[in-house]
């Protein structure tokens, strides 16, 4: 015979969990609508041959398999940009967390006089519109008018058409990510440094160690979470790079700067939604096996 306490538990846990689903359903409802349901009919989409002539017919469309995935494999410009999107990364994240943990241990240590005001200069660029930075930089890489140019012809040399260049036009590019993403990692490792305990740098410096010595054997090893942090952060922030190529040069000349992300935008505005889809879910598998391998790269022992 089931006691009674019990039917009263179970009762109250139901209950409790309806007043619960109830209080989320605010949430829950638009999540499902906007997000759940638009990722499900794009991951169906991307097994069709949909276009923007079938949106008036949409269940009319064929089912073609993984044709869009293997087509992929032969689009010279879905590869070119895969080789863009590949290089913008691999040479943007140790450039943007170094020069950030060298900014951050600047600003933590050495620098005792305006140190707020070099805090908000180095991150008024991670705050301002993407699009007016990249319009700034359009204007600073021009060939006749542009700083860099300038700055060049102050020693006699005639700068190039660093934008118009098929071979200097991505580097521009990633010179500009750098810059702009350094603030972002600046702030988080300054974070992290600070909350390293002041402790084991004087029991260091009391064992005799060197500057370098601490940081490698004290700094490097507290900043492991930190460094994992701001790597999947800035991996996947490159691995979606779209609005610096799509301002600056349209993904020219001759597809040289075109991203993963910008291409499947231009897909997109073909009416190539099944082909576009099939991209997207490509790009979204390369992010979280990246993000799975610097997590089990940088993961904390403890």
């Amino acid at each position: 015979m089931t006691a009674p306490g019990r039917h009263a538990g179970r009762g109250g846990a139901t209950h409790r969990g309806l007043t619960g689903w109830m209080f989320a359903l605010p949430f829950a409802v638009p999540f499902a609508i906007f997000l759940v349901g638009p990722v499900l009919v794009s991951l169906l989409m991307s097994f069709t041959d949909i276009r923007l002539a079938d949106l008036r017919t949409p269940l009319a469309v064929e089912f073609v398999g993984l044709d869009n995935y293997l087509r992929l494999a032969d689009d010279e410009v879905f590869l070119k940009s895969v080789r863009n999107t590949a290089l913008v990364v691999l040479l943007g994240i140790p450039l943007t967390l170094g020069l950030g943990l060298a900014v951050a241990l600047g600003l933590n240590s050495g620098l005792t006089r305006f140190k707020a005001l070099f805090r908000v200069g180095y991150y008024l660029p991670v705050v301002t519109s993407i699009v007016a930075v990249s319009v700034v930089w359009r204007f600073v890489y021009q060939k006749d008018s542009g700083l860099v140019n300038g700055f060049l012809g102050l020693f006699g040399v005639a700068g190039p058409n660093w934008l118009e260049s098929t071979s200097l036009a991505l580097p521009a590019l990633i010179v500009m990510i750098v810059w702009r993403g350094l603030g972002f990692q600046m702030v988080i490792f300054l974070a992290g440094l600070q909350a390293i305990p002041e402790q084991l740098y004087e029991a260091a410096r009391i064992d005799g160690a060197s500057a370098w010595q601490q940081f490698r054997h004290i700094t490097l090893p507290m900043l492991k979470p930190t460094l994992l942090l701001s790597t999947v952060i800035g991996t996947v922030g490159l691995m979606l790079v779209f609005e610096e190529p799509f301002v600056m040069t349209q993904g020219g000349p001759l597809h040289s700067t075109v991203s993963v992300s910008q291409y499947v935008y231009s897909q997109f505005g073909f009416g190539n939604y099944g082909y576009a889809s099939a991209m997207s879910y490509v790009l979204f598998l390369a992010v979280a096996a990246l993000g799975v391998g610097w997590f089990r790269l940088l993961k904390s022992d403890s």
